[in-house]
Parts: C-alpha cells; structure tokens; sequence
C-alpha cells in the first residue's frame, strides 16, 4: 500500500507528464477496443443457437458460368433431405418483403419462409405453439399460417395471452397464428417479424427445377454430433454425380463448373466483410504499438531524470525487487487508470461507428459494449503496464551506481545503452506511424477510385420504393395505373418500375443464350442478370439509349416478345454489332415461340456493386402476366427525392388499398450505403493515422529535448570555446534526421508487405504506388522535422554563462 501511495504522489506531482500518457493509452486502448467489440460480436461470438458451430450452409456455385452463389432450389431440398448422413436435419428459408396489414392500414413488412424444419434445424424451442408441419409445406386452401417473434406479439398484438390461433392478414389473405419465437431470436441479419412456411407444388420439386435457385433460396443444415464439414461435402459430391446421371443438362452443368458448397453457416455469412475487419483491427493494434512505444520513451525519460534518486535508494539498501516492484506498480497505476478512460474512448467509439454503419454490417445488430469488453480492456491495460515495465526497469537495474551518483553534478550525460534504446523506439514508432499513414493512403484512393466508378446511370434526383404484389393480384395492371398516376404529378419527369434496381443488395444471375450459339471450347454458357421493366425505367434511372429503342408500357401488352440488352451483354455475344434483331431465350428453352427479340441496346449498369467486374451482361424484359412479385418503383423528379416519398406512398394506397411502398431511398443514398464497407474503414483509418502521427511527433520531440536538456552544460562549454551556434543546431538536427531517415526505410518495407496484405480490400490500387508513397513520407518528414526542429533551435539559445553557472 506504501508503494501504491508512493506511485500516486509521483504521478500527481507530475501532471503534463502524467496527461499526456494517460491521454496515449486511453486513445489506444480505447480505439482497440471498440474495433475488437465489433469483430467479437462479428467474427467471434457463436451465433445464439446450442451448438452453433454444427450449423453449415450448403449453397450451389456455377464458377464458369460467371455465377459464385446461386443459393439453393426446392428440388435440393426435396432430394437432399434424409438422404445426407453427415446432416441431422436440413432446412431452406427465404427472406421477402410482404404486405401485412388490414386493407387501408397494410404495411410493407420483413417476412421470412421457411421449410418445416427450419426451427428444429437452428435447434430454437418455441416460447408458445408449434412450428409448421409437412402438409402446411403444401400448396392448398385455408392451410395458411405464421409465426411470430416476440417483439412484434408484444408491439403489434399486446402480448396477447390467447394469440394462438388468432388471425393476421398476409398479402391480403388471413393466416392463423401458430406459434411465438423466444424473446432474443434473430436469424443472422435478418430483421424479419413474421415467419411462414414455403409453400410448394409438386411440379416446382421435380430434376427440371433442382437449378432454378436464382440467389433467393438459401439452405441451412446441421451436422450430426462427430461429423465433419469434409464428410458432408463428400457426401454432397456423391448426391449431385447420382441424381445428376439423367439430366440432360448435365453436360452443361459440368461445363458451368457446377458444385455445392458445404460452408460453416457463421463463417460464410461474414465472409464479405471479414477482410476489412481484421485490417481494422490491424490498424489499432499499431496504433497501441506506437502509443507504447511513446509511453515507454516518456517514462525512460523520466526515469533518466529520477536516475540519481533511485541510485540513493539502492545504496541505502533498496533491494532489486524493491525497485522492480515500485516501477511495476507505478506504470500499472498509469495503464490501468488510462484504462478506465479508455473504456469510455471505446463506448463512443462504438457509438460512432454505428453512426458510420457498422449497425449494417452482416450480424452488426449484436455490436454493444458490455461489461466482457470493459473486463478485456481493464485486464489489456494492466498487461500493458508490466509489459512496458519491464523496459524501465532494466534500465533502472542496469544504471551503473557511481555515475548516476556523480551523472548530475558533472557529466550531466546518460549511458550509451540508454540512448540506443531511446533512439531505437523512436525509430520504430516512426516505422509503424509511417505504415499506418501508408496503409490509411491506400484505404483512401482505393475509395477515391471506386467513387469515381460511374454506375451506369444518373442517380441524382432518382426516388425508388419496394412494392409487393400479392399472388391475389396482377402486379401489371396495378403498375399501368400507378405509374399514370406517378406522371400525373407535378416535378416527376420519368417513371418507371422494375423487378430490382441497382444495389439493392440482390444479385441473382440466370441463363440466357443468344439463339444457335455455342460456346468456345473450354467454356460454358454464363449466367446473366435477368429484369423485367415497365413504363419509363431507362428514361427515369439515366441509363443511356446505345441503339435502338427502350421498352415501354406498351411492349408488355403486345403478344410479340422482345427485349433490351446492355452493352456488355451485346459485347459478348456481338462484339462486331449487329445485336439488333438477334433473338435469345431464358434458360433451356429454345423454342421459336418462347424467343426474345433484340429491340435495343442501353448502357452497363453496376447491379451488385461498383467494384464489380465488367461484362456481366443484363437483360430486360417487358413484364409478364405476373402475380406474387416484388416490384421495385422508379421516379425521377425535380424536387429532392425525399421529398416525394410520402406523396408516392399515397399514390400506392389509391392505386391499390390493399398494398404498401417501402424500403425508400434515393439513389444516391443506394450508393452511399454499398460504399460504407469501404468509406468507413478509410475514415477510420485516416483518424488512427492522425494519432499515429502526432504520437510519433511528440516521441521524436521529447527525446531530442530530453537530449538537449542533459547536454546543456557540454552545450556551454562548447560554445565558450567558439562553436558556432549553427553547429551546435546542425549537431541536433542531424541526430533527428538519422532517427526519421531510419525509420522512414523501415516504414517503407512495412508499407510495402502492408500493401502486399491490404489487395483483397482494395480496388484498382497496385501493391507498391509509388506516389503514395512519396506522399507518405514527405508527410512524415515534414512532421518529424517539425519536432526536430524546435529541440535544435532550443539547443541553439543555449547561454554558455548560464550553463556553467547551473552547475
């Protein structure tokens, strides 16, 4: 306890010295732990279901084809279930947007359907009811049912005690109530309320449909206890080679490079956006390194300074324990204090980065700070402070008794080893600040680059609102009205709807051949984007006119069948031209009277993201006779998109009563929200560089001035026999240099394996950019000369009189 009220009344006295390192390790500590509280709650934690670790998801993947996940269909479910023995259960699920809702009052609500088994698979008992049972897996009449979460029995049915059995009405038919989720249920990311059964033919079950997946329906299964994913994707294998033997589009499946993939279910949920997380959490990791490195130098400058006074205790008869231990307590005392600031850094930092989106990510409505992340964080800070401990203590040890006794009343210099220590740590916080900078460069052109990618169309003053269409309905007469009514509007220049924008997030491919076309040899049919328009979708979205003429309205009343490709389609299979008047099919039928004929060409438009490669190829057709369809509207107006939405939802509500708009936005915001996986990451790493950078300065700063302080008297004595005071600057100067030069090559080697590790996360950047580079370093320079300066030109004021005198 002596020794804890000892160190306190040290750092208390004093108090810059005392800030400054509290300030450094509450930053560091606190920005390393809100990054680590959003890859826990990402990366780390178990998904809340027992066992989650037996979870897999099984997805088919078309390679040659230009198709990575086309999910998986009816049939593999139908066909795979009871038939994998590593798998004790298997389920498929699909995630929509449906009109819930009294008609007049119906909303557009985030529903889920699931197979029977889905819940049984997640291994989730129901707080009240029942799951869903085979024969409501079937298509027939008043066999409609639904289950909901707690959170919408609570909001939207007053925890009715008696809500079994109760009716709520489902894209306009009613479905009875059967069961309610436990309080903290969510599957993965989803935000679905209401869960109802996929619902099936016969017909849609059959070997003709098992590659009909389109994206949208996802398979989940569980392993039974002692199987392993490598079993499972054996067994997969073997299934698809044995019900694949009599499919006649075998052979342009195995072109396709067709497979199932069997994936731990938390794993390749995350996937996406494991990369920029661990590079993140790279980041403040070197950020923590350079504040460390800062806080070691400032305590072995202080330790410099309080040399002679642990010299007296020794030579009173302080053992080397007692020493080790009053440095050990004191610097714990200091991590551990700047740890509990630390933790309220890392509670607005996690603050601020669900302001940034992090909310958004794949599993980021788990991110909270809890007393786990505070426990890290107090027991990281105190493993800090023996860590950085144990470098102030040996050089207290390691200081020779005799000169620290005489060091301050003569030579008024510190032993060699303390100053190579010194400089080395300089230089490696200047090596690490220097691949922080580089690698917060490379974030930023590589976002820099992908926002100068043009999507394919003019997304200013573009509104666009999701539409469900019940299977009760026809979505193309309820479109011909709204869209009249939608132009009718004062502002609004074109409008137009379409089965999925841009970037919605939905990416699906399907097949579509030009007539008589045979692919080269050693390559396969590619899938391609596939949309259905009506009205004035072109015109509204900007997407230019290459040839031809656009679809309108019109087109999906006439009997003949035409369409619009882009240009990277037209490209491919046309590269000379000539796409006009060409006639392609979807999927394998190739019937003259199921043919689509070429009315146009329009531009490339980005659809899954900006970075996606080109030559993907998109095909619109007019819309069909179709019912149980998710529409998205099209408007582009003169006033601020926003603006507009309430005035469209009311236009929805007239043209039908029965359905609803949502899920809103302009396009401009489309495109902000499928940046914040990479705008945020540079923000960030802008600001940890920042800090890097002023650390770095005051390291390089404190140790020249400590430097100068010690060597004030040979200082004097220097200039009382005529050395110039510019000699005397120079001196310091090139000391400071030296320091910045070395750490500035090793900073380059660090920048360039950086480079070398950040390329999954980059767009268009090259490994090594020169100029980059460059720049990095002339901000390095410039900073580190700044705090190199201001010591030289101190050194140069000396007064010989005075220094002499001091003694």
């Amino acid at each position: 306890m002596n020794n804890l009220r000892f160190a306190f009344r040290q750092l208390y006295k004093a108090p810059a010295f005392t800030g400054t390192a509290l300030a450094t390790v509450a930053i560091c500590l606190g920005a390393n732990l809100a990054i680590f509280g959003v890859i826990n709650s990402i990366l780390l934690r178990p998904l809340p279901f027992p066992q989650s670790d037996r979870l897999v998801t099984i997805f088919n993947t078309y390679p040659k084809a230009g198709v990575e996940n086309d999910g998986s269909s009816i049939t593999n479910y139908y066909e795979r279930r009871g038939n994998i023995p590593a798998f004790s259960s298997l389920s498929i699920f699909r995630d929509f947007s449906e009109v819930v809702g009294e008609t007049g009052a119906a909303e557009q609500t985030e529903i889920m359907r699931v197979s029977p088994d889905f819940f049984a698979t997640l291994g989730v008992n129901l707080a009240m009811g029942r799951s869903f049972t085979e024969a409501e897996a079937e298509v027939a009449e008043n066999n409609g049912v639904a289950i909901v979460t707690d959170a919408y029995w609570r909001q939207r049915l007053n925890s009715d005690p008696n809500v079994l059995g109760r009716d709520i009405r489902v894209n306009t038919m009613p479905r009875k109530i059967v069961g309610v989720l436990p309080p903290d249920f969510r599957f993965l990311s989803s935000e679905a309320r209401l869960f109802l059964p996929i619902r099936s033919r016969l017909e849609a079950r059959t070997p003709q449909q098992r590659h009909s997946g389109g994206g949208g329906t996802h398979m989940i299964a569980r392993l039974k206890p002692g199987a392993t994913i490598a079993e499972a994707q054996s067994q997969i294998d073997a299934h698809n080679a044995a019900v694949e033997e009599d499919n006649p589009e075998a052979k342009m499946m195995t072109e396709a490079g067709f497979r199932s993939l069997v994936r731990p279910l938390h794993e390749e949920h995350v996937r996406s956006i494991r990369p920029t997380l661990l590079l993140m959490q790279a980041g403040v990791f070197f950020l923590l390194l350079i504040g460390a490195v800062n806080l070691v130098n400032l305590l072995l400058i202080r330790a410099s300074g309080r040399a002679k006074e642990m010299a007296i205790r020794r030579s009173m008869g302080a053992s080397r324990a007692h020493v080790v231990r009053q440095v050990m307590i004191e610097t714990v005392l200091l991590t551990f204090v700047g740890g509990l600031l630390g933790l309220a850094v890392a509670a607005w930092g996690i603050r601020l980065l669900e302001v940034l989106g992090a909310d958004r990510l794949p599993l980021g409505a788990h991110i909270a700070f809890n007393g786990w992340l505070a426990s890290i964080g107090l027991v990281g800070s105190v493993v800090l402070g023996i860590v950085i401990a144990v470098p102030i203590a040996w050089f207290n040890l390691s200081t020779h008794l005799a000169h620290a006794l005489q060091s301050e009343s003569r030579t008024g210099t510190i032993s060699r080893a303390a100053q190579v220590l010194r400089h080395g740590f300089i230089v490696a916080q200047i090596a690490l600040a220097f691949v922080l900078l580089a690698g917060a460069a490379l974030l930023g052109l590589s976002l820099k680059k992908v926002m100068a990618v043009s999507p394919g169309f003019r997304a200013d003053h573009v509104l666009t609102g999701e539409v469900t269409v019940p299977f009760s309905y026809n979505a193309r007469p309820f479109l011909d009205r709204l869209l009249e009514a939608i132009g009718q509007q004062p502002g609004v220049a074109a409008a137009g709807a379409i089965t999925n924008v841009p970037l919605s997030g939905e990416s699906g491919k399907s097949a579509v051949t030009p007539k008589g076309y045979v692919p080269p040899a050693g390559e396969s049919l590619q899938g391609h984007y596939l949309y259905q328009v009506t009205g004035d979708y072109f015109t509204a979205l900007g997407i230019p006119l290459r040839e031809g003429r656009f679809l309108t309205s019109a087109d999906s009343h006439r009997t003949e069948r035409v369409c619009v490709v882009d240009e990277d389609f037209a490209r491919r299979y046309w590269p000379n031209g000539g796409a006009l008047g060409q006639r392609v099919f979807q999927g394998s039928d190739s019937d003259d009277a199921k043919l689509f004929t070429i009315v146009g060409v329009v531009g490339a438009v980005k659809q899954a993201e900006l970075t996606e490669p080109q030559g993907q190829g998109a095909v619109y057709l007019p819309f069909m006779d179709s019912d149980g369809i998710n529409v998205f509207v099209v408007t582009r107006t003169s006033q601020r998109p926003e603006a507009f939405a309430e005035t469209l939802r009311k236009l929805v509500r007239a043209a039908n009563p029965d359905l609803a708009i949502d899920n809103l936005r302009s396009m401009d915001t489309r495109i902000a929200e499928s940046l914040i996986a990479r705008r945020s990451p540079a923000l960030l790493a802008g600001i940890f560089a920042g800090v890097a950078l002023l650390l770095a300065a005051i390291g390089t700063y404190g140790v020249l001035s400590y430097a100068v302080a010690q060597r004030q008297r040979e200082i004097g004595i220097r200039m009382a026999i005529g050395a110039q005071r510019g000699q005397i600057g120079a001196q310091f100067l090139s000391l400071g240099l030296r320091l910045l030069a070395a750490g500035t090559i090793l900073g380059l080697i660090g920048a360039w394996w950086a480079g070398r590790a950040m390329q999954s996360v980059l767009f268009d950047v090259p490994t090594l950019p020169v100029p980059t580079l460059l720049g990095t370093a002339l901000v390095m320079s410039t900073v580190s000369l700044v705090a190199c300066l201001i010591p030289a030109r101190r050194a140069t004021k000396v007064d010989p009189v005075i220094a002499l005198r001091a003694e």
